[in-house]
């Protein structure tokens, strides 16, 4: 009986810690002009982006959904007042962040550094 439970117990906790998992977009990313960048969960599969330094400290940058260092969603431009549609890619530390106008024809890209 007790090995039953014990065994159950040890299931839970390998399942819970494998679902409370961060995805590798959560966390501190700095721009390559000094501004640092907030991803955290705000729900589900969704990561919201809150600039934490400089001019626009407290804004949106966008939300982005997915999994596995694979994103999509929306990008602000904060300086021009626009959003556009993005998507970004994290591996290690480094950051991929796009946001493209047009259907995608036009794109505008940098790389995030982790902090």
């Amino acid at each position: 009986m007790k090995f039953k439970i014990l065994l159950a117990c040890a299931s839970f906790a390998l399942m819970t810690g494998s679902a409370m998992a961060e995805e590798p977009i959560v966390g501190s990313w700095k721009r390559p002009n000094g501004t640092i960048i907030q991803y955290s969960s705000c729900g589900g599969d969704k990561y919201c982006g809150t600039v934490m330094t400089g001019e626009y400290k407290g804004k949106s940058i966008g939300s982005m959904a997915g999994k596995d260092g694979s994103y999509k969603g929306t990008v602000n431009k904060l300086d021009e007042g626009k959003t556009y549609n993005g998507k970004a890619s994290a591996k290690g530390d480094t950051l991929s962040l796009s946001g493209c106008v047009m259907g995608g024809l036009i794109c505008k890209s940098e790389s995030l550094t982790r902090q």
